[in-house]
């Protein structure tokens, strides 16, 4: 399953809510690999992070709030932040944005668990999608082939998202979703610097 979570046009502090629940998430779920982001004005900070995970987390997707008072904003006096978690369709067949012709791949070797296998064999795969300098990664099979098809699916799901944004925002639904994220019902509430869920 392949997973968002945007700031929409939220503050930077929406964007910080971005990385700190992100890692929260990483904590309580350990497969969760990150495959691109796109990262703020500080560090830790993201106006959106795209994931992967084995599990089911459809139900996370909605809006997550952050109760937080501002330390980007010291005097501001609101300390309730919004963010989405939305899910990326994921489909088998490679996206045709994703051709031998703009991708570069490489192969390195990717450590893991103990065990006779670990570090001996190349089997993980990084792509570039080169018109667009996404990376994508995968190291979850033994296999390289099996590692090269999840890479590619994982870049292909991103670039249809991405291909999505842009027609939505020239059609001026300007992304609905991520613009005007809903703020009643938040599926989960965090708080403080240290993302307590609550």
């Amino acid at each position: 399953m392949i997973m968002q979570i945007s700031s929409g046009m939220g503050p930077i502090e929406c964007r910080a809510a971005v990385g700190g629940i992100f890692r929260a998430l990483q904590k309580e779920y350990p497969d969760i690999e990150q495959i691109t982001c796109n990262k703020g004005e500080a560090e830790g900070i993201y106006s959106s992070i795209i994931f992967s995970t084995s599990q089911d987390l459809s139900g996370l997707q909605g809006t997550m709030e952050w109760i937080c008072k501002s330390k980007y904003r010291p005097g501001h006096k609101r300390k309730n932040w919004f963010v989405d978690v939305s899910i990326i369709p994921e489909t088998d067949e490679v996206d045709e944005m994703v051709s031998p012709d703009n991708i570069t791949i490489e192969n390195y070797r990717s450590g893991g668990p103990g065990g006779q296998h670990v570090n001996k064999t190349e089997s993980g795969v990084r792509i570039t999608h080169l018109p667009t300098g996404i990376t994508v990664t995968s190291t979850k099979e033994r296999s390289q082939f099996m590692n090269k098809q999840d890479a590619l699916r994982k870049l292909s799901a991103i670039l249809k998202n991405a291909n999505t944004a842009n027609i939505a925002k020239q059609k001026n639904d300007a992304w609905s979703k991520h613009a005007k994220i809903e703020r009643g019902n938040p599926v989960r509430i965090y708080e403080g610097e240290r993302f307590v869920r609550r």
